[in-house]
C-alpha cells in the first residue's frame, strides 16, 4: 500500500507538470499563423492530460475508500478480538452501572453462575464507581480474589465505560503475611516483687514463681512466640502480629489471671506489661515496649499499655496498686532535690489551676522547706480561681503574708537562676500558669496522679509516685528527709496535713502505712487536727448548694450521677463535695457530678476503689487516679451527660 500512494503522487505530478507545459507552450506559440496549429495541438494534449488527471483521481479515490473501509473493519475485528481475549476480566457499562459487555475471563472467573448481561455491577460486586476512575483504582474482592479495579470511559459523553479487573491476590496475601508475621516486643512486669516475696516462706515464694512462670508459659503457648526470663520480675516476649491481636482484642485476659496468683495469705500477684507495636524494627519496637511499661508503672500497675508510632492505648488498672513500704527513693529524691535548691538563687513553687488543699498545702509546705535552706521562694497562686482560699488567708493570718504571689508577680520574679517546681499536677495544660512554666528554665516535677501521656516535658527532676494518697504526703516526706535543719513551722504542718485529709477523705481512701507515717510526722512538727478540721467549714450556701446536688442524683448502673445547670460561687467546692458523700449511698460504686462553669461542662468523679473513675474520665479526655478523677468537656450539659452514660456502659463491658 506504500508503495502504491508513491505511485499515485509520481503519476499526479507528471500529469500537472505536463498540462501546466502544454498551456504555457500554447500561449507562446500562439502569436504567428504559422504557428496556431501548433498551439492548438498543445492545448488538445493539455485538454487531454486534465482529463486524464481527473480520471486518476476519481479512480484512486474509490480504491483508498475500498481500503480504509477494509482496514476499518480489520482493525474494529481486531478491536474485539483482543476485549475479548484481553489477559484480565472486563466489562463494558452503560451510564445506569448496566453490564452490557463483559470479556471471557469476567464470564469464567468472576460471574460464573449466569449470564451477566443487564446485571448492575453494583449488585455483583461491592465497587466504588467513583474511585474507578481514579488513578489508582478501587481494591475489591472476588471469590476469594482481590483486584484492582480501574475505569475508562469509551466516548465523550461517558455514556459508555470499560472496567477491567488486574488481579492482585498474590501481592495482597504477601503483604498481610508480611503484617501477620511483623514481630513485636513484649516486656511483663511482676508489680512490687521485691515488697511481696520478702515476708513469706522459701517454699511459698517458690510455688508463687512456679504459678506465675507457668503462666507466662501460658500466655505463649500456641503461638509461635519465645518468652526469656531477664531477671525474677521481668519477662520479655516475642511475639508476631497474628497472635497479639487476638490478646489486645481481648484486652489481656493475663492480667485477671495474675489476681487469682495468691502470696502468702493475703497478696494477690499483678502484673504491668508493655507492648511496643506497629514498630519499623525490633530495636525500635523494645523502645515503644520500654515507653509503654514505664506508663503502666506510673499509672499504678495492674495494666497492659500498648505503644505505636500514633499513641498508647490502655488495657485493665482496674485494682488499687500496691503501696511500696520502702523509701529508699524518697530519701535518694530528697539528696538530689536539695542539692539542685542549693544551686539556685530562689524557687517558684505552683500546683494545678483552681488549686485544692492538697496543691496550696504542698505548694506552701515545699517553699516553708526552701526558705529554711536559706533561698527565696514563693507560691504561685491565683486567688480568683482557687479552692484553698481557706488555707491561704490562715497562712497570712500567722505572719506568713508574702508567701503567695500572682501567676504575673511569678513572671516578672523569674530569672536563669530561678528553679520552678510543680506540684500536684504533672500535666501542662492545667498547671496555675502556663507561662510560666514555657519561660522556666529548669523545673522539678511533684505529683502523686496516674501518670498521662501528656507530661511536663524537660524535667530536671521528675518525681512520681502514684501510690502517694496525696502531693501533700510526698513533700512531707522530703521534708523529713532533708534533714533536721529544715524544720517548718505548725501552720505549714497543718497545711499538709489539710492536702492529705483531703485527699484520703480522712484517712479513708487510698491510705497506706506511708501516709499515717507522714501524717504522725506533721502531728509531730505540731500540727493542730482541730485547726486543720476548721479549715474545710463551708459557708451555709455551699453547704446548701452541695445538699441541691445530692437531691438531684438518680442512679445508673450502680453509679450515682447529679447535673445541675445552676452556677454560684464555690460551685466546685460543693460538686466535689456532692460527689464524695453520694459515694455513701447504699450499692453506689461510683459518683459523677455534672455543672457547668466558665462555658465549659465540668465532670468531678469519685470511688470507692471498685469502680476506676480514672478510666472513665480519660476516655473523655480527663485524668486522675482510681478514686478521684475530672474532666471538663466544650459541649452542652444533656451532651455530657450522655457521653458519659455511654462511658460508663464502656467501662463496665470492658471490666466486667
Amino acid at each position: 500500500m506504500k508503495g502504491n500512494n508513491g505511485f499515485q503522487i509520481l503519476i499526479r505530478i507528471t500529469a500537472a507538470v505536463v498540462v501546466l507545459s502544454a498551456l504555457i507552450a500554447s500561449y507562446t506559440v500562439y502569436d504567428t499563423p504559422s504557428s496556431r496549429d501548433m498551439g492548438g495541438v498543445l492545448l488538445c494534449v493539455s485538454i487531454a492530460a486534465a482529463v486524464l488527471l481527473i480520471l486518476e483521481s476519481a479512480l484512486f479515490r474509490n480504491s483508498n475508500k475500498k481500503y480504509v473501509a477494509r482496514l476499518a473493519t480489520m482493525i474494529t475485528k481486531t478491536e474485539k478480538d483482543s476485549l475479548l481475549n484481553f489477559p484480565a476480566p472486563a466489562i463494558i457499562v452503560d451510564s445506569a452501572n448496566t453490564i452490557v459487555w463483559y470479556n471471557k475471563l469476567f464470564g469464567r472467573q468472576v460471574y460464573t453462575s449466569e449470564e451477566a448481561y443487564g446485571i448492575d455491577i453494583t449488585e455483583i460486586v461491592n465497587i466504588d464507581m467513583y474511585k474507578i476512575f481514579e488513578p489508582d483504582g478501587d481494591l475489591i474482592c472476588l471469590n476469594r480474589r482481590f483486584y484492582i479495579a480501574k475505569g475508562i470511559h469509551t466516548d465523550v459523553s461517558g455514556s459508555l465505560s470499560l472496567i477491567y479487573f488486574n488481579d492482585t491476590t498474590d501481592y495482597v496475601e504477601l503483604e498481610y503475611e508480611h503484617r501477620q508475621s511483623q514481630k513485636s516486643v513484649i516486656i511483663i512486669f511482676i508489680d512490687n516483687f521485691e515488697d511481696i516475696m520478702s515476708n513469706i516462706r522459701e517454699s511459698e515464694k517458690a510455688h508463687a514463681l512456679v504459678k506465675i512462670e507457668k503462666l507466662i508459659e501460658n500466655f505463649v503457648d500456641g503461638t509461635t512466640a519465645f518468652s526469656k526470663k531477664i531477671n525474677s520480675d521481668k519477662f520479655y516476649v516475642i511475639m508476631e502480629e497474628r497472635h497479639l491481636a487476638p490478646i489486645i482484642e481481648n484486652r489481656f485476659r493475663i492480667l485477671e489471671q495474675a489476681r487469682t496468683i495468691t502470696v502468702g495469705e493475703r497478696q494477690n500477684i499483678t502484673l504491668s506489661i508493655g507492648v511496643g507495636h506497629n514498630a519499623s524494627d525490633l530495636a525500635e519496637s523494645e523502645v515503644y515496649a520500654k515507653q509503654a511499661l514505664e506508663m503502666c508503672l506510673g499509672r499504678g500497675g495492674d495494666q497492659a499499655a500498648v505503644k505505636t508510632d500514633s499513641g498508647y492505648e490502655f488495657f485493665g488498672g482496674v485494682s488499687n496498686g500496691v503501696e511500696k513500704h520502702t523509701k529508699v527513693k524518697t530519701r535518694m529524691v530528697a539528696k538530689a532535690l536539695k542539692e539542685l535548691i542549693s544551686t539556685h538563687d530562689k524557687a517558684l513553687i505552683m500546683g494545678h489551676r483552681f488549686g485544692d488543699l492538697d496543691s496550696i498545702g504542698s505548694a506552701t509546705g515545699m517553699c516553708a522547706a526552701v526558705r529554711k535552706m536559706g533561698k527565696e521562694a514563693y507560691v504561685v497562686v491565683n486567688e480568683s480561681q482557687n479552692l484553698a482560699l481557706s488555707l491561704v488567708n490562715y497562712i497570712r493570718k500567722n505572719d506568713m503574708s508574702n508567701y503567695y504571689i500572682t501567676p504575673e508577680s511569678g513572671i516578672e520574679r523569674l530569672d536563669e537562676n530561678t528553679l520552678l517546681i510543680v506540684v500536684d499536677t504533672h500535666n501542662p495544660d492545667l498547671v496555675e500558669s502556663r507561662e510560666l512554666l514555657a519561660r522556666a528554665e529548669q523545673t522539678v516535677v511533684i505529683d502523686h496522679h496516674r501518670l498521662m501521656v501528656k507530661s511536663i516535658e524537660k524535667c530536671v527532676m521528675f518525681y512520681h509516685e502514684p501510690m502517694a494518697s496525696s502531693a501533700a504526703e510526698m513533700v512531707a516526706e522530703l521534708i523529713e528527709y532533708f534533714g533536721g535543719e529544715v524544720r517548718i513551722s505548725s501552720p505549714v504542718a497543718e497545711a499538709l496535713l489539710a492536702g492529705i485529709m483531703l485527699d484520703t477523705k480522712n484517712f479513708v481512701m487510698k491510705t497506706g502505712v506511708r501516709t499515717f507515717e507522714a501524717a504522725a510526722f506533721l502531728r509531730k512538727m505540731g500540727a493542730d487536727t482541730v485547726a486543720v478540721k476548721r479549715l474545710f467549714a463551708n459557708s451555709i450556701e455551699t453547704y446548701r448548694q452541695k445538699s441541691h446536688l445530692i437531691n438531684s442524683a438518680e442512679i445508673y448502673r450502680k453509679c450515682a450521677v447529679a447535673a445541675t445547670a445552676e452556677t454560684f460561687d464555690n460551685i466546685r467546692i460543693a460538686a466535689s463535695q456532692a460527689a464524695d458523700e453520694m459515694l455513701g449511698i447504699v450499692g453506689v460504686n461510683a459518683s459523677f457530678v455534672l455543672y457547668e462553669d466558665g462555658g465549659t461542662v465540668n465532670i468531678s468523679a469519685r470511688s470507692m476503689g471498685a469502680f476506676n473513675v480514672q478510666i472513665v474520665m480519660e476516655s473523655m479526655g480527663g485524668g486522675g487516679h482510681l478514686t478521684m478523677a475530672a474532666t471538663q468537656l466544650d459541649t452542652t450539659l444533656e451532651k455530657a451527660k450522655k457521653q458519659l452514660f455511654e462511658a460508663i456502659d464502656e467501662y463496665i463491658r470492658n471490666n466486667t
